[in-house]
């Protein structure tokens, strides 16, 4: 799973532990760990020209401040590669000893923008990273670099080392909302958990309350008039009845295709339902259980391309006690487990199924419930399968096949048998038509037209 372990080092006991971390999963499947630390020479050159002013007069002289700057120059760049060598140094005898190979990464630039650079141009499946370097105090919950570092990686994965005592592998906590990233966080946390021999579970957490409190808020400021057309009441109650226990149906769904999912993989998959706001919620539970590593996809459900990290995991990184997981690996649930947990079919929709041919029912059910997935349906409805149709079928086919479906009756009333050819000649010529814009009529009208000039 994690071949290439990407482990920033600054001395700090977060990065110290980080590196005993990295190696630990390279070692068990079969990886190597490369070893960077980011200086800014650059940065100390033109601090030390900003503080010249400062110096004292007999230093002030032109020649003597080119020596100076000379010397500065020289002891600041190999000073700084002596010291980026000395972390990396830490990874050696823990790299000898579980006989992994360490792979050594000098970088010089800005500490964030380096290591994003560098993480994402190559193929690192995983960085491994303190939560907070050698400039924390106190209060600090998530060091800057951590945090921008996470915000911009495109591929691999990130574990932000927290725990300074615990392995992260022993109990992971998955939160899961149906989203790729999440799902493809569960299936991390399983495959760690089973080769370290830990335990997962997966949590899912929906807000009933949001609702009345914008119920609550919108109420202050709508007039009567604006009420009625509004239709407060009315939208107040469609709520209360149908969208809140319809949000329980829903994360009980993915918790639902999280356990399947699990089951394929041979584990018995522990879930739990909670209420409330996300954050607030998964930072109670984790309070409760004590995991040593929570795993959440970088972006959600509700997500799009060009956000960088999702309101709740951003919350979750920074305040969670505990190690923390935050994946970019993707994973799309089957398509049966998607149907059977969030679909149900109409009436309707059942009997124009089971007018399909036996013989493509399959093909046609599975194109149905993968448009309907797409499209973020949960009713399918005739309608739904008209759309199906039209998206996969060329302009024009759906009349053409009524239209030699009605010839095909006609011909079957009078006891004739029209030839299989002369209907496909039939359907091509419909389908051309209307892929050009034209019906039946213009494209004689045409013809004609072209006879005559």
């Amino acid at each position: 799973m994690y071949k290439e372990i990407y482990v920033p080092v600054d001395n700090s006991d977060y990065s110290n532990q980080a590196c005993v971390i990295g190696v630990d999963v390279a070692r068990q499947f079969g990886g190597r760990v490369a070893g960077c630390h980011a200086y800014a020479a650059k940065m100390h050159d033109v601090r030390f020209r900003q503080m010249e002013s400062g110096l004292p007069e007999e230093f002030r002289d032109e020649d003597e401040m080119k020596r100076q700057r000379k010397i500065h120059d020289q002891l600041i760049t190999k000073g700084l590669e002596i010291i980026t060598d000395s972390y990396i140094d830490v990874l050696e005898p823990l790299c000898e000893k579980y006989d992994v190979e360490l792979v050594r990464r000098s970088l010089e630039g800005k500490n964030f923008k380096v290591i994003v650079e560098d993480v994402n141009e190559n193929d690192f499946d995983l960085v491994v990273i303190g939560a907070m370097g050698m400039a924390a105090v106190k209060d600090t919950v998530l060091g800057t670099v951590t945090e921008r570092v996470v915000r911009r990686l495109e591929k691999a994965d990130t574990l932000i080392v927290k725990d300074l005592d615990r392995s992260p592998f022993e109990h992971i906590v998955v939160a899961v909302d149906g989203s790729a990233k999440s799902l493809g966080g569960l299936k991390r946390a399983i495959e760690l958990a089973r080769e370290f021999g830990g335990t997962v579970e997966a949590i899912s957490v929906f807000d009933p309350y949001f609702h009345y409190a914008m119920f609550h808020s919108i109420a202050g400021v709508l007039s009567s008039k604006a009420q009625k057309v509004f239709r407060f009441k009315e939208q107040e109650k469609l709520h209360e009845e149908i969208i809140d226990s319809g949000l329980a149906k829903i994360y009980t769904a993915h918790l639902e295709i999280a356990r399947k999912i699990a089951e394929d993989e041979g584990v018995d998959l522990k879930t739990t339902l909670l209420a409330g706001k996300p954050f607030e919620q998964t930072l109670k539970y984790v309070g409760e259980v004590n995991p040593t590593m929570v795993v959440m996809g970088r972006i959600g459900y509700h997500s799009d391309d060009e956000m960088d990290i999702g309101g709740n995991t951003e919350n979750m990184m920074r305040f969670l006690p505990t190690n923390v997981l935050i994946t970019n690996y993707e994973y799309q649930a089957p398509d049966l487990y998607t149907a059977e947990e969030h679909m149900t079919w109409t009436k309707e929709a059942l009997e124009r199924l089971d007018r399909i041919p036996g013989f493509v029912v399959g093909m046609a059910t599975g194109a149905i419930i993968r448009y309907a997935i797409e499209k973020g349906y949960t009713v399918i409805t005739t309608g739904v399968i008209d759309e199906v149709i039209k998206s996969i079928l060329p302009p024009g086919a759906m009349e053409s096949m009524r239209a030699i479906g009605d010839q095909m009756r006609e011909a079957e009333a009078m006891g004739e048998d029209k030839p299989i050819d002369s209907l496909f000649k039939d359907f091509d010529e419909r389908t051309a038509d209307k892929a050009n814009g034209n019906g039946t009529n213009g494209h004689k009208n045409g013809a004609n037209g072209s006879d005559a000039a």
